[in-house]
């Protein structure tokens, strides 16, 4: 919502708009000129032409209710941000279940460097674009493509990217056949002459890129596709380089900055789609290169006494754990540590045995509460649910809700050279900030 309010912004619309808390987001749009309430009230609309709310907004939002009871038009934003990205002709939009913002963020970085002045939406904040939003002037809008309440069907993409198709959001899908059909009738709304550039790799996905022959782009690792990676090997902090083949044509070698096995699948989304935007692949290589990763990915935040580093993490997936778990794996460390926040309740209790068995590797496991985001606590399960069934797999965990109290116990137990991974999409990334402003404390009382 901060993104579209920075566009809106920018073409002289006046904005407004509440929130829960204030936050950096809420004060970068107060500087731009937005009137920013904290706090939901009806007074907040009182005066707008349009009202547009996210799909974390309920029915009983006061807002909402009182935009209805004074006749003003309400838009949701996925709409919203379809009739904006229908303004470029050179739309492109990345879905999958995991690693939507990342590939967003290598294809905006790759278009940047390319000179070709991408308008760009991303999920997080990214600092070569120096935020969560980018205006530009030309053809091309680069947005990621969340399937959630089918909010990708209202998007026109020239390039659709489906990176992958796994189980999740089962408080809204049934089942992952319907999970599928979504991203089917997302590929689908791409014109005669646009594309569809998938991971062959994933079986969902390939059998979607099988039903449209004409439009589609395959790229993967495994098995054979358009576009592969090849002889790839990690340096001492698990960055990734890998040759990569175009059509079984080899077109040179390419490195990542950023760790981790999946992020070599990112890159080859993004090299494909810069191919498609007529980018030469040394501009894509040196772009490729540029790319230094979005906050709450694998992010470095800093050092504790010991050589002790903190990485915080938004993985809140089982699929997204394990990859973040195996880049931690080939990055400098001791032992690993992993604070788990559960995300919402139904996305626990759906996927609880996938949990359990998502940890391989970490060393020690604390588990806090589960952050609700968009639901009420049914008591149907709760953290100390899924630390007994981790246990019960063979892995230990333990269980603490209060963040400073898993404060101290990472200051009692932590030796030198562990790693420290805050992970989740709620704020457990508040300890390790936390962690870190503590030793800065010290350090200027020293």
């Amino acid at each position: 919502m901060s993104g579209l309010a920075q566009i809106l912004i920018n073409c002289g619309c006046t904005v407004s708009g509440s929130d829960v808390k204030a936050s950096n987001l809420t004060q970068k749009l107060n500087n731009l000129g937005a009137f920013v309430y904290i706090g939901h009230s009806p007074n907040n609309v009182k005066g707008a032409d349009l009202v547009v709310y996210t799909a974390a907004i309920h029915n009983d939002n006061p807002e909402l209710q009182e935009a209805i009871k004074l006749g003003i038009p309400i838009i949701d934003r996925a709409t919203f941000l379809g009739k904006i990205m229908k303004n470029y002709s050179k739309g492109i939009a990345v879905a999958g279940t995991h690693g939507k913002t990342t590939t967003t963020s290598i294809i905006a970085t790759i278009l940047q460097y390319a000179n070709l002045d991408p308008t760009v939406l991303v999920g997080g904040e990214l600092d070569a674009i120096g935020g969560n939003v980018r205006v530009g002037q030309s053809e091309y809008f680069v947005t990621e493509a969340c399937e959630y309440v089918g909010s990708f069907l209202k998007f026109y993409p020239y390039i659709a990217v489906v990176l992958n198709i796994d189980r999740d959001h089962l408080d809204y899908f049934k089942n992952l056949d319907e999970i599928y059909e979504a991203f089917f009738s997302f590929a689908k709304l791409t014109p005669s002459d646009g594309y569809v550039v998938g991971c062959a790799d994933d079986p969902l996905v390939e059998k979607l890129l099988s039903k449209m022959p004409s439009k589609a782009i395959s790229y993967g690792i495994d098995k054979k596709a358009q576009w592969m990676a090849s002889d790839i090997t990690f340096d001492k902090n698990g960055c990734s380089s890998f040759n990569v083949l175009c059509n079984n044509k080899d077109i040179g070698r390419f490195s990542l900055h950023v760790p981790g096995r999946h992020n070599v699948y990112n890159a080859l989304a993004a090299i494909a789609v810069a191919s498609l935007c007529n980018i030469d692949m040394e501009t894509a290589r040196e772009g490729l290169l540029l790319y230094k990763g979005a906050h709450r990915r694998f992010e470095i935040k800093g050092q504790l006494a010991h050589n002790i580093t903190i990485i915080d993490d938004y993985a809140h997936h089982p699929t997204e754990i394990k990859a973040t778990i195996n880049a931690a794996l080939n990055y400098p460390h001791n032992k690993i540590w992993c604070i788990f926040q559960p995300h919402t309740y139904t996305r626990t209790k759906m996927l609880i045995n996938e949990f359990a068995s998502a940890f391989k590797g970490v060393d020690h496991l604390i588990i806090s509460d589960i952050y609700a985001a968009r639901e009420a606590d049914d008591g149907s399960v709760n953290a100390a649910d899924l630390v007994a069934r981790i246990n019960q797999n063979g892995q230990r965990a333990i269980y603490i809700s209060d963040f400073s109290q898993i404060e101290h116990y990472i200051s009692e137990n932590c030796q030198p050279g562990d790693i420290i991974i805050t992970m989740g999409a709620g704020d457990i990334y508040k300890v390790g900030e936390d962690l870190l402003k503590q030793v800065a404390e010290i350090g200027r009382a020293v």
